[in-house]
């Protein structure tokens, strides 16, 4: 377990780690252009490569349903979070005052109720997308037969083409920009880049790119991965100290321990047990995804609440992953 988890996780210590240490030596402006740079270019030809690459002949039909079905409960999910922190819900603000004054005890704790729409819309965002491109492939691949590894896969991609880019830029948009029309909505939708980059990744399949071509592509996946816990580790280095991470503790947990919760009643409802069940129920306790973040950035919602959901869910995937390999393993 302990050799999954360095694997899974070294990567993510060192980019985050440097994006910390850059941005005492860069313009404090430079995480905007970065995250917006992900969102037009970085991440459609990431997905563009993924599409090109990728053989969907083989891929099982229920796994997207089922990724649908969680993609769905997590915006509820969420939805329901926000509104109760907006209405400065007491149960919550106990709960949240009790572990502020644990965890900083020299300085008074303020609940944050989430009045603003900026932070409505990043705590869904948060809630709802999970990291299932880095860190979920690289967890489950360890930890399942190849086999079975198409689950996983299919959850990615269902996840980023109807959840990250397609529902998510939904939310992102009616919450960045509420005085907009509902077609100023539907057309931010419909022209997501990263939804172009599938279709054209898909409708190339049929062509044979030269090896070179091939090669960069692959290795463009592992940059913008990179570029993106860079990007992280920026936002992290902005926070400050418990009272900005405090947001992000309820979107973290309905992410890495609802969620998966959910996805294993039902699988489990419906007859799926063995490694497909467990990869799904991986997939759907992935830690906040670094979507979430980059499109607080391009819609100009919160960007403290998802680094803050990103930073807390990774440490609970830690915590809970053995819990999910002794309950659905």
């Amino acid at each position: 377990m302990t050799d999954i988890l360095l694997h899974a996780y070294t990567p993510l210590v060192v980019w985050i780690g440097l994006g910390v240490v850059l941005l005492r030596f860069l313009p404090v402006s430079l995480p905007r252009l970065i995250g917006r740079g992900l969102y037009w270019v970085g991440l459609p030809i990431q997905i563009f490569a993924l599409a090109h690459q990728t053989n969907f002949s083989h891929l099982t039909v229920l796994a997207p349903v089922y990724t649908l079905i969680i993609l769905a409960v997590g915006l509820v999910a969420g939805w329901l979070g926000q509104r109760c922190l907006g209405q400065a819900w007491l149960p919550w603000s106990k709960v949240q005052s009790g572990l502020g004054n644990l965890l900083e005890k020299s300085a008074p704790f303020q609940p944050s109720p989430l009045t603003n729409l900026d932070r409505q819309g990043s705590f869904i965002l948060s809630a709802m997308l999970g990291n299932t491109g880095l860190v979920g492939i690289a967890i489950v691949s360890t930890l399942v037969s190849p086999e079975n590894l198409v689950w996983a896969i299919v959850y990615t991609v269902t996840q980023n083409i109807f959840g990250s880019f397609g529902l998510g830029v939904f939310v992102a948009s009616t919450f960045g920009r509420p005085l907009a029309s509902r077609w100023h909505h539907l057309w931010d939708l419909l022209t997501v880049p990263t939804l172009w980059g599938f279709g054209l990744g898909w409708l190339s399949q049929r062509f044979s790119f030269a090896a070179p071509v091939d090669a960069v592509l692959a290795q463009s996946v592992w940059v913008v991965i990179a570029i993106s816990f860079i990007l992280t580790g920026m936002r992290l280095s902005q926070l400050a100290g418990w009272q900005s991470l405090q947001i992000g503790l309820l979107p973290g947990l309905i992410k890495v321990l609802l969620l998966p919760i959910v996805m294993g009643l039902i699988t489990t409802a419906t007859g799926l047990t063995g490694e497909p069940r467990l990869a799904l129920v991986l997939m759907a306790g992935m830690p906040t995804a670094f979507a979430a973040l980059i499109l607080a950035e391009e819609y100009d919602l919160d960007r403290q609440l998802p680094t803050s959901a990103i930073a807390l869910s990774t440490i609970g995937i830690l915590l809970l992953l053995p819990l999910w390999l002794w309950v659905f393993g």
